[in-house]
């Protein structure tokens, strides 16, 4: 893979700090445990289901701050009266974090058979929506005057 180095282009900017330390995270490999899909689910709700296979619900936290949805899965150490000779199923903490944007936000969470689902709403306030403004057809206008 080829890194590409942004710092000399840092000297000859001001205001751009966090564009590059954007570009420059996003060329590190993102993390992919645990899988996820964002799905829409009507025209303003979405859906994030992710895979938690081993989970249990006290250990899955949500928390949405501002813009920023955080799932976090703290797994505790299972005692074992066996010897597990190969561990394929993944059982390590994990956080993940997504941003979201403005006027969305976490409608509900659910946990079934291993996919927790949070569901999302864009709730555009009134304000913001686009409104249509009639226009009016005013007849012609004549300027009176008087005439002595």
């Amino acid at each position: 893979m080829r890194h590409l180095d942004f710092s000399p282009l840092y000297r000859s900017t001001v205001g751009f700090d966090r564009l590059f330390s954007m570009l420059d995270s996003a060329g590190n490999e993102a993390p992919t445990y645990p899988p996820y899909n964002i799905e829409r689910t009507g025209e303003n709700a979405y859906r994030i289901t992710m895979a938690v296979a081993g989970f249990k619900d006290d250990e899955l936290s949500v928390e949405a701050k501002e813009h920023a949805l955080t799932i976090k899965g703290e797994k505790a150490e299972e005692e074992s009266d066996h010897e597990i000779l190969y561990r394929g199923i993944a059982a390590r903490s994990f956080e993940r974090r997504f941003q979201i944007a403005e006027h969305v936000r976490v409608n509900g969470a659910s946990l079934e058979n291993g996919l927790l689902h949070v569901d999302l709403v864009r709730e555009i306030p009134e304000a913001m929506k686009p409104r249509k403004i009639e226009i009016s057809t005013g007849g012609s206008r004549q300027i009176e005057s008087s005439v002595n």
